[in-house]
């Protein structure tokens, strides 16, 4: 019986073939992407084709075969590991992972409970190739023909390469027209170009983003500057004489979304104490809001509160841009009288939050050694919130007033623990076990902000005090629409993803007596313009996105950092123009005039990041630099 033989650069083929068809598969099993048509489903297919024919292709200049194996096996395991760890990122963020987001390093001990629930045992899937091609080497025969007898054939194979990645893209940029100017939607490019020619795109936007402060000069601030202008709304005038001269307190709620507010969950109440807010007389609730962030989550908010700027797309800019020059509130209200300061029970290093609150201009930070932690006070991230709110109102007792606090929650994050003390409602009955759990944390977080009303009261601080909360950014991510569809009794589309990404605002003020619920709508941008006009401070010459909600020119058009976006009338989702009362597809062209301003506003906030823009703004910030002070325990 004769032998086999295997035709020449087998290996290769096979290793190509593997690494292209594991990567397929995975699109289709552990990533959200939406396809439209036959064409899309084409483009996915072969987009990692070209790739990976160019980086395995290295292995023909290769010309002892141990070396030509080791590269192979090499590549394989590199591309593999890229998979899982987009597949873990996607589970988390649904989004893919950036440059700059490798390099948060400081975040990952802190992020490793979050991380380790996002594996799966079904992930080895991404390992399948690795396999094949270590067995591909074992068992088939190598070549003899050398490097240089091959080298007509190489030619041929990289030309063909070429040729193919200009096929997908031709395809990809007749789907979706000016694909590689939508740099703030890497779903749409990771399905049209693929996830490792998305990292290498991704790699040439982050090294350009860096060379544009290097090259900006100031000029580029005067566009910014008079479309900021130009849309400028005249803020409430004395609305609130009462509200000026008190106490800021800004709440972080975390992860908190608006679907369970005046909600129940298997007959259980879920936010029993804002319920009650959200009919107070002296509480204005706003039931659509939105927040606008992007990967940088938490810190994202908290950069949009301080400056109605938005965050950077793919990174946070807490990370990438703490050096630069800001106008912050926390400088505002400093510049006013009030003392600034920043009360969060977590490692003060973690999000770059000791170096960012400097450049911020916030007066004191009251990190996790601020706090006294004692056995059972602590779960998953850090320190509960009831015994932080507790703990927290003892020091404002000691702060010079008026003051601005803000303040972050930590106990309803992601993976959701609690322990059994702290259970006060039953877990949700889904296939999701982070949906299950949401609810109870989200219970406690309730029951928290009861805890610091209480407090605040109690401690003499309540009436001379104006209460601001918003949610952060979503708990729930699309990952689980199942369990959601659960929840809702409806099927999730991409316009109930957007409207998933309400989250609660309140605005309270003791003794006000004019609270009602607001169905402007609004987002996370309008918080600071809000926030200042209460305080009765001036912001009309501040480059800032949002407006005051009070306003009588307040405008019903809120921009997601991804791109989507919402109006009174249309909501833009996944490049779908939808109906915003009907909920269903409508003439795309409607749509259209808001696109491009949404872009153009993105782009713009893009450009005051990235080029550091704000550092040419009337040579106005302080020269001595003067940096806050990180409080610890005393």
């Amino acid at each position: 019986m004769n032998r086999f033989n295997w035709p020449k650069h087998s290996v290769l083929v096979i290793a190509v073939v593997a690494t292209w068809l594991t990567t397929y598969f995975g699109y289709l099993t552990s990533f959200n992407l939406s396809i439209d048509n036959m064409i899309q489903q084409l483009i996915l297919f072969i987009n990692p084709l070209s790739f990976l024919l160019l980086v395995y292709g290295v292995a023909l200049f290769i010309k002892t075969a141990k070396r030509r194996n080791a590269f192979l096996i090499t590549v394989s395991v590199m591309t593999s590991v890229v998979m899982f760890a987009n597949a873990v990122f996607y589970r988390f963020f649904s989004d893919f992972i950036t440059i700059p987001t490798l390099f948060q390093t400081n975040n990952f001990g802190d992020l490793s409970s979050s991380v380790m629930a996002n594996i799966h045992g079904a992930d080895i899937f991404f390992f399948t190739d690795v396999i094949i091609v270590a067995l591909a080497v074992k068992f088939i025969p190598q070549p003899t023909e050398t490097v240089r007898q091959f080298k007509m054939g190489r030619r041929l194979y990289f030309i063909a390469t070429a040729a193919l990645f200009m096929v997908n893209l031709g395809l990809a940029e007749a789907e979706r027209p000016q694909l590689l100017t939508r740099s703030f939607d890497r779903e749409l490019l990771v399905k049209n170009i693929g996830t490792y020619n998305y990292h290498i795109y991704d790699l040439i936007i982050q090294s350009k983003s860096h060379a544009q402060r290097v090259l900006a000069d100031g000029s580029e601030l005067s566009e910014v500057e008079n479309y900021i202008h130009a849309n400028h709304k005249q803020p409430s005038v004395d609305m609130f004489e009462d509200a000026k001269g008190r106490n800021i307190i800004t709440i972080s709620l975390e992860s908190l979304q608006s679907f369970v507010i005046n909600e129940e969950m298997d007959g259980h109440v879920i936010t029993p104490f804002l319920n009650e807010l959200t009919k107070d007389k002296d509480t204005f609730y706003f039931d659509n809001f939105y927040h606008q962030t992007g990967l940088g989550k938490t810190s994202d908010a908290e950069f949009i509160v301080e400056n109605s700027i938005y965050p950077r797309n793919g990174s946070a800019v807490f990370f990438t841009h703490s050096g630069n020059t800001f106008d912050s509130m926390s400088e505002k209200l400093a510049d006013n009288g009030y003392f600034t300061n920043v009360m969060h029970a977590n490692n003060r290093s973690f999000w770059n939050r000791d170096i960012m609150y400097k450049a911020l201009k916030t007066e004191k930070f009251y990190d996790v050694e601020s706090y006294d932690i004692g056995e059972g006070q602590a779960v998953n991230w850090g320190m509960k919130d009831i015994p932080y709110f507790e703990q927290s109102v003892q020091m404002m007792k000691d702060m010079p007033q008026p003051f601005s606090s803000r303040m972050l929650t930590l106990t309803n994050h992601h993976p959701f623990d609690l322990d059994d003390e702290d259970m006060l409602i039953p877990p949700y009955t889904s296939n999701s076990k982070t949906l299950n759990k949401y609810f109870q944390t989200a219970r406690y977080l309730d029951e928290s902000i009861k805890v610091f009303f209480d407090e605040l009261k109690e401690n003499g601080l309540y009436d001379n005090s104006i209460i601001v909360m918003y949610g952060d950014h979503y708990g729930i991510s699309e990952n689980h629409n199942k369990a959601m569809s659960m929840y809702l009794d409806k099927e999730i589309t991409p316009f109930d993803n957007a409207e998933l990404q309400k989250v609660p605002f309140f605005i309270h003020i003791p003794g006000n007596g004019k609270g009602k619920v607001m169905h402007e709508l609004a987002g996370q941008m309008d918080i600071r313009p809000t926030v200042l006009n209460l305080a009765g401070i001036d912001a009309k010459e501040d480059l800032q996105f949002g407006s005051d909600l009070f306003s009588k020119e307040h405008e019903d058009f809120v921009i997601f950092r991804d791109g989507r976006f919402v109006t009174d009338k249309y909501v833009y989702a996944h490049e779908v123009c939808y109906d915003a009362s009907t909920g269903e597809p409508t003439d795309s062209e409607l749509c259209a005039p808001y696109i491009e301003r949404a872009s153009k506003e993105l782009e713009y906030s893009d450009s005051i990041i990235n080029g550091d823009l704000l550092r040419f703004k009337d040579d106005q910030k302080d020269p001595k630099g003067q940096q806050p002070e990180i409080k610890g325990k005393e």
